[in-house]
């Protein structure tokens, strides 16, 4: 029988409507690629927090056992793998098992093939060579996409931080990166000897560190995915930064918007023709798939400077698959998966660019990443179910009823939240509490949390309940937990 070749979005659309291959979503929750369970058939969520109370149809959790603690998003993904309750339901539903996840390793490589399953990803080691933020520079120097001015080295003091520097013309105002690691964790804002002495552990002894100049910049981020038609590029969003209300980490990424006119007409262009570009140098190196980029637009003069490269989907992929292009369309995910069917398609990429950077294609919404800011250590005792929340004319948010769509907000007085922490969890600081999701704006026009927002998470936090810690408890078990589940 021979197979027709896919060639236009209409028949994509029908070959993922009626998919037959099992596909899974492995990772702490099914957060990032929400809701794409509605465009294929036959794909479901393998996650480690029941964020739905089992209500959500397409959403496994198998029982909780007992387990050393989690240090990375791949061993909560390798230990799910493991889990007797995971492989049966896979091994039950049949079929030569597909999965996708947020982080992997050789190890999740390793397990997928015990299960008789492939990983529709590029390999683990082409991931983290990509992943480098090092490597993300002489990327991007190769495409064209250049980096905020730096130099890549190995730093051995403070002395020779700013000696280095100096001979780059850096300045003294400086931002160092490590190769690896969240931006919360691993940016540090060097100005003075005192700045260094306090990260000295963390950058001393690495091969090589990214030196910045600093600038007075604002966060955004792209998605794409690079195919064998081409790169196929999303909207510019907005990123949430930082802000105390949100996150601990200073630098640390805690939402985004998506709107239209975030940004100039001239910025937006020149970001997807940036990340356009940066997507064909992927696929000269081997890479194809999902992809986000990270832009810093410079205040004060305009220039749009690469920040860093995702491998990967990420917390603003869910942003990405349900604007309003993905409903006229297709998710930007569904071309991912459809990059590793091997199915044969062909697709004009220059004219779905063309048509999704229309204006038109984007609508408004918002969604803001709660983290426990306070200083503390207690067990989680109560904590808001996932669902739809209203705010009230005096402020007060309170539940409305359960869902599992984002879509089900209608009004900018309604919000989906996401509950990511379980009652009885440890509630640290940086624990991640929950994901709140709203139309329209979360900040206003200088980038600061806007009114509302703050309403919102004062009224989620209000409602989120702590008890002592059992005093036999109180040891190593309350570690930092060093990653971010999203």
């Amino acid at each position: 029988m021979t197979v027709s070749t896919l060639s236009n979005i209409s028949e994509i659309r029908r070959f993922f409507h009626r998919n037959e291959s099992p596909i899974y979503f492995v990772s702490a929750t099914n957060f990032n690629l929400l809701g794409l369970d509605e465009w294929v058939k036959n794909f479901k969520y393998i996650s480690y927090y029941d964020c739905f109370d089992g209500r959500h149809p397409n959403v496994f959790c198998p029982s909780k056992l007992p387990h050393v603690e989690f240090q990375s998003i791949e061993e909560i993904n390798n230990y799910l793998l493991q889990h007797k309750e995971v492989i049966d339901f896979v091994k039950r539903r049949g079929g030569k098992p597909k999965f996708v996840f947020l982080m992997f390793d050789e190890e999740t490589e390793s397990l997928v093939k015990d299960l008789g399953g492939e990983i529709w990803f590029p390999k683990a080691k082409l991931r983290t060579k990509m992943d480098n933020k090092i490597e993300t520079v002489r990327i991007g120097n190769k495409a064209g996409v250049p980096s905020v001015p730096n130099v890549l080295t190995e730093i051995k003091d403070y002395a020779d931080l700013t000696k280095k520097a100096e001979k780059a013309g850096l300045g003294n105002d400086l931002v160092l990166q490590s190769a690896f690691g969240d931006s919360g964790h691993t940016t540090f804002f060097i100005k003075s000897a005192a700045d260094f002495r306090r990260h000295e552990h963390e950058i001393v002894g690495e091969d090589e560190i990214k030196v910045m100049k600093r600038i007075n910049c604002r966060g955004s981020a792209i998605e794409a995915c690079a195919t064998k038609e081409g790169t196929i590029v999303g909207p510019l969003m907005t990123e949430l930064v930082g802000f105390k209300e949100l996150t601990p980490y200073r630098g640390g990424w805690c939402g985004n918007e998506i709107f239209a006119t975030a940004f100039s007409k001239e910025t937006r262009q020149k970001a997807r023709e940036m990340t356009f570009r940066f997507g064909e140098q992927l696929r000269k190196e081997g890479y194809r798939g999902y992809f986000e980029l990270d832009f810093l637009v410079d205040k004060s003069t305009g220039e749009l400077w690469l920040g860093e490269l995702n491998p990967r989907i990420t917390g603003a992929s869910s942003m990405t698959n349900h604007a309003a292009f993905a409903h006229a369309d297709a998710p930007l995910f569904l071309f991912h998966l459809l990059e590793f069917s091997r199915r044969k398609f062909n697709l004009d990429t220059d004219e779905l660019n063309n048509r999704w950077a229309d204006p038109s294609m984007i609508d408004g919404w918002s969604q803001m990443v709660i983290k426990h800011t306070e200083d503390t250590v207690d067990l989680c005792s109560e904590v808001p179910e996932t669902g739809i929340y209203r705010m009230h004319e005096d402020g007060r948010v309170e539940f409305d009823r359960f869902d599992y769509h984002r879509r089900a907000v209608e009004t900018e007085n309604e919000a989906f939240f996401l509950r990511i922490m379980q009652p009885g969890d440890y509630r640290y600081e940086g624990a991640d509490i929950g994901i709140l999701v709203t139309r329209g704006r979360s900040m206003t026009r200088n980038f600061q949390l806007n009114s509302r927002a703050k309403r919102w998470i004062h009224g989620i936090e209000q409602a989120v309940k702590g008890s002592p810690l059992p005093a036999a408890t109180a040891g190593p078990e309350l570690s930092d937990r060093a990653f971010k589940a999203l």
